[in-house]
């Protein structure tokens, strides 16, 4: 699951053995410095607030007399988001940050107190640790054809022709995977089309009845045993894919959806101030599974009580949460949508600006900053351009772009790293799914600025991406790096409303183009009284009313003075 990405990291420093219960102390970058001088081992346990087995393993396997006293003796405790393994896992280190030991999901106290004892008896890396291998990297910013063709091939051969979705065991929504079936089928394709409709109505299996909101992931290769945690980017994306898949098929199943998903986001984690908390546990009581209680209605849920919602308010997830809600309003044309956006949009300049363009995580981080908050919002800064034609928003963006540009691409490193952290035992590096979102966005963004820095930090993106080892090392889930490379490739859709923001028929106009079923397209309203556009490519003719001009990667229409003939504009122009 590509779900959280941040790094929340904390410690464990045990005078001698104890069997007092765990407590987790904020991180130090001195912990493998401090595991040579004391002779101990770093464990490290990946949980997350919201997990059903994380509760288990912290009430039974932490709770553990044996597993406490090893602990207290030979090992210091390090909690980190460790790539993408899982939770719960847990691994061990020896004090010069190498790898022992690593285990993946929930592990019983016998089993974890005969992991550490053997480790304290042999600590030579056991089977679960493989030498890493030198990855060589592409010079260029794009996939080589031959890549392109396996990803192309592995994109079809993990796809579930029966239940839908890509991959066996847990099924869930994948929204870099239905969007590029999505844009596949709006260029005729069949076999995508159908990819993307079988998904997108098996996914809605997870979609809570009684209080809206997408369930985390369904087991036993079927849709119908869900897993109850409700994250944040999970609601934010299929929020936005289900926006897409409405205004490209019509079916109102699809925007249903996405309303359910708004309807939960307001009622559940939306905090007074406007700004949006983290997730919802899986748990009404902790370790306890929640099958029964969320088949019940929202009155016998509420008179039972209310799973915890992690209240914490960070800049990525509401980065997620504002372009979510800016493409809701895109597609249904809901205002409501829009204003809760820039409601929280506001929130986090004021509370979680570091300034220069970039965002702290939570109000005091431990570590970072973290690549993922400045991401997330700058790309929602762009989404709120396109969606109000606010230069204030475009010039966020670029101030985001610059702080990535400035903070995270280190001089000796392919690609766009997760963490601004010293050099040294679990040194940050780049991470998948993170270069792929920046090098669309800063792409696109290039295109709205016309400034070349935000395509160099596009192509530094992308050469990680493209890197073959890379694309075909991180499994089935390969959409995201066939997006970006389609995107580098070609310029936007791009649409320009010519005439004044006033003027009642240039606000039809923006509001037909908002909804061009396509994620890929570059909006701007030009208003002669602002002055010029950012990047200004063609010099469009004045106009007595409001007109819209439509171009692709060879060409521009002419005017369209409405919105059937810019809907016919559209419609000629056929680019998904």
């Amino acid at each position: 699951m590509k779900a959280l990405r941040w790094i929340m990291l904390a410690m464990l420093v045990s005078a001698g053995p104890s069997t007092r219960p765990i407590a987790w102390q904020d991180w130090s970058r001195d912990i493998f410095n401090q595991a040579k001088r004391e002779h101990r081992f770093v464990l490290l346990d990946l949980g997350t607030r919201w997990c059903h087995w994380c509760h288990v393993m912290e009430g039974t396997t932490y709770a553990d007399p044996e597993v406490i006293k090893l602990i207290g003796d030979k090992y210091l405790d390090l909690a980190n988001r460790y790539e993408d393994y899982g939770w719960p896992a847990t691994v061990v280190f020896n004090a010069e940050g190498g790898e022992i030991v690593k285990r993946r999901g929930y592990l019983p106290p016998d089993e974890m107190a005969s992991m550490l004892k053997a480790i304290i008896a042999d600590p030579t890396p056991g089977p679960s640790v493989t030498a890493p291998q030198e990855v060589h990297y592409t010079n260029a910013a794009a996939l080589s054809d031959n890549l392109r063709r396996q990803l192309l091939d592995t994109y079809v051969e993990a796809y579930d022709s029966e239940r839908g979705a890509w991959g066996h065991g847990q099924k869930f929504l994948d929204w870099d995977s239905v969007e590029w079936a999505l844009r596949r089928a709006a260029a005729g394709d069949a076999q995508a089309d159908h990819m993307a409709r079988q998904t997108l109505d098996a996914q809605l299996n997870l979609l809570d009845k009684s209080w809206g909101g997408v369930y985390q992931y369904s087991t036993d290769d079927d849709w119908v045993h869900p897993h109850f945690e409700k994250i944040m980017q999970m609601q934010a994306e299929n929020m936005r894919i289900y926006s897409l898949a409405f205004t490209q098929t019509h079916d109102d199943t699809y925007r249903s959806a996405a309303e359910a998903i708004h309807r939960y986001l307001i009622s559940f984690l939306r905090g007074p101030n406007g700004a949006f908390y983290t997730s919802q546990d899986a748990d009404l009581i902790d370790g306890v599974h929640g099958a029964e209680y969320f088949r019940l209605s929202d009155a016998a849920r509420r008179a039972q009580g209310i799973p915890r919602i992690d209240t914490h308010q960070y800049a990525r997830e509401n980065g997620w949460a504002i372009r979510g809600l800016t493409v809701l309003y895109e597609t249904t044309g809901d205002t409501t949508a829009l204003r809760e956006a820039i409601t929280a949009a506001n929130w986090v300049m004021e509370n979680r600006s570091l300034g220069d363009g970039g965002f702290s995580h939570d109000e005091h981080d431990a570590a970072g900053p973290y690549l993922a908050d400045t991401l997330a919002m700058g790309r929602a800064f762009l989404e709120l351009y396109a969606a109000t034609a606010d230069r204030a928003w475009l010039s966020r963006a670029q101030s985001a772009a610059d702080f990535i540009a400035a903070h995270f691409e280190p001089t000796g490193v392919v690609g766009i790293v997760t963490c601004q952290t010293p050099a040294g035992p679990l040194a940050a590096g780049p991470e998948f799914d993170e270069n792929v979102a920046v090098a669309r966005w800063a792409n696109l963004l290039n295109q709205y600025t016309g400034d070349a820095s935000d395509r160099k930090l596009a192509e530094a993106a992308m050469r990680y991406v493209a890197t073959p080892q890379i694309a075909l090392g991180h499994g089935i889930l390969v959409a995201g790096a066939l997006l970006a490379d389609d995107e580098l490739s070609r310029p936007a859709l791009h649409v320009v409303v010519v005439g004044k923001k006033s003027d009642p028929q240039g606000a039809e106009l923006f509001t037909m183009a908002m909804a061009i079923p396509t994620s890929y397209k570059r909006l701007e309203w030009y208003d002669a009284s602002e002055g010029p556009l950012p990047n200004v490519e063609v010099e469009y003719p004045v106009v007595e009313k409001p007109a819209a001009f439509l171009c692709t990667g060879t060409a521009c229409s002419l005017p369209a003075f409405t919105t059937e003939q810019l809907a016919r504009r559209i419609a000629r122009a056929g680019a998904p």
